[in-house]
């Protein structure tokens, strides 16, 4: 199943179930279905059923929308699945089923009534329903007939129903947009800052922090790419800038490990405190890997075998900074979080001198964005008479401003590099100390599992003392 989705909606009903129901779309209403309530009076069946329970307020319906995989299923296969699903997880609520074929892709539309017919009863939908409940039972069924289902971590994009419908027509949407928007940008781009300045241009407010956060003047709330693709991960985007576009699309760039073959361990002379411990750990756990066992190997350090990478890499962190014992491991600490505050302190300061020189950015904004908005209005457009002034007020008060529009703009570029460039120290600075905080952590534990692992018969002892 390529899409399940489910939606609350609080009006619009009698239209929702005239589009469900439509004979264009479901082959002059052979492919409709109905639970609970008849095609001819479903609107009048579900209202009445609201005015019985005293419930009209509210949701008034849920719409779900079950799209399959181009070509991999037939009109009556779809609709014998929405109606096993309905039979399983709406048994008791009212409901229209319509298989739409007017698309390359067919797709089941499930409107069911908000309120049980036969109980004073609300249907809510939130995450923990629709994972458990709704996509469980969708993805079940698609299972038994033989049908492909969304994969977790396989990179599909969750977007609402008119985002896919949109993107389905072949209709632009805000993400497909915002995509395009950061392409071109990254492609026009000669430094993170002029990234930045240029997807200000096409109109975008940008939130700098741990993730970058764009949205267009208007909206209501961020959206934050990276999520859904790393690329678009400050670090991802300097990288394409740089030309570095493999470590991007791979995610992280993969290792090469070489390890010498089988012969039995002897302490490394140069390592001590932490950074033996881990040599000794990663020798042991190799071995693992390769199935060339110790005497014994509990199931805790065949897990850890698939942190392997995660260990290897605190090992190379502690060798790279001198981090051997205790007393080091506080002194980088200290000095982290020292370099910590520092940074931050910078950070602030940029950020005030952003908020300062934020209705000058704006107006280079404006100046640009809504320039066509002017034209159309002085060519006799009166609708843009918003549009035309605030372009107006841009130009004004960049002329009376005192400097330049190309120092403004190198200005704006310059402070958005600089500030990219602490956020990117500060995650790295953050990310060590994380290290840290989990090498204290597990070194105990580490200590424990080389002794259960080397020394069985004295785990043998210490069992037969507790008796």
């Amino acid at each position: 199943m390529a899409v399940t989705k489910i939606l609350a909606r609080h009006g619009g009903l009698k239209m929702a179930i005239q589009y469900v129901m439509n004979g264009d779309k479901t082959e002059e209403k052979l492919l409709v279905a109905t639970h609970l309530c008849s095609q001819a009076h479903a609107y009048e069946d579900m209202v009445n059923t609201k005015k019985q329970h005293g419930l009209t307020e509210g949701v008034q319906y849920y719409h779900m929308i079950l799209a399959f995989k181009q070509g991999e299923i037939t009109p009556d296969l779809a609709m014998e699945l929405a109606q096993k699903f309905v039979d399983e997880q709406l048994a008791e609520y009212e409901t229209v089923i319509g298989v739409h074929t007017d698309r390359q892709h067919i797709h089941a539309h499930i409107l069911f009534n908000s309120v049980q017919w036969g109980a004073k009863v609300k249907y809510h939908s939130n995450a923990k329903s629709y994972y458990s409940q709704i996509r469980a039972t969708a993805d079940r069924l698609c299972r038994e007939h033989g049908l492909s289902v969304i994969i977790e971590g396989n990179g599909q994009q969750s977007m609402s129903y008119i985002e896919w419908l949109r993107q389905s027509k072949g209709q632009p949407t805000y993400r497909s947009m915002l995509e395009a928007d950061l392409k071109s940008s990254i492609e026009d781009a000669n430094s993170i800052g002029d990234f930045f300045r240029l997807m200000e241009r096409k109109g975008y407010e940008i939130k700098h922090g741990n993730r970058l956060g764009f949205k267009l003047r208007g909206q209501a709330h961020f959206t934050y790419p990276e999520r859904k693709n790393p690329q678009y991960s400050e670090d991802g985007i300097r990288a394409t800038i740089d030309g570095n576009m493999d470590a991007i699309f791979t995610g992280k760039q993969l290792t090469v490990i070489h390890r010498e073959p089988y012969k039995p361990y002897k302490k490394h002379p140069k390592y001590t405190g932490f950074l033996a411990l881990y040599y000794h750990y990663l020798y042991i756990l190799g071995k693992i890997e390769k199935r060339q066992y110790p005497p014994k190997v509990t199931g805790k350090m065949r897990q850890e075998v698939m942190r392997f990478e995660q260990l290897r890499e605190q090992f190379q962190f502690l060798n790279e900074h001198g981090i051997s014992t205790e007393s080091d491991m506080t002194a980088f600490v200290e000095t982290a979080e020292a370099k910590i505050n520092v940074l931050t302190k910078q950070r602030t300061i940029l950020n005030v001198q952003k908020k300062k020189r934020q209705p000058q950015f704006q107006a280079l904004t404006d100046e640009e964005v809504l320039a066509p908005a002017k034209r159309l209005y002085d060519q006799g457009h009166s609708g843009m008479g918003v549009e035309a002034q605030q372009y107006m007020d841009a130009v004004k008060l960049l002329d009376n401003c005192g400097e330049s529009r190309e120092s403004l703009s190198q200005q704006q570029s310059e402070l958005y590099t600089k500030l990219a460039d602490l956020n990117r120290e500060l995650r790295q600075v953050r990310k060590q100390l994380k290290m840290c905080e989990e090498i204290r952590a597990q070194a105990a534990a580490m200590q424990e599992n080389i002794r259960e692992i080397e020394h069985p018969e004295l785990e043998v002892k210490n069992h037969d003392k507790q008796r």
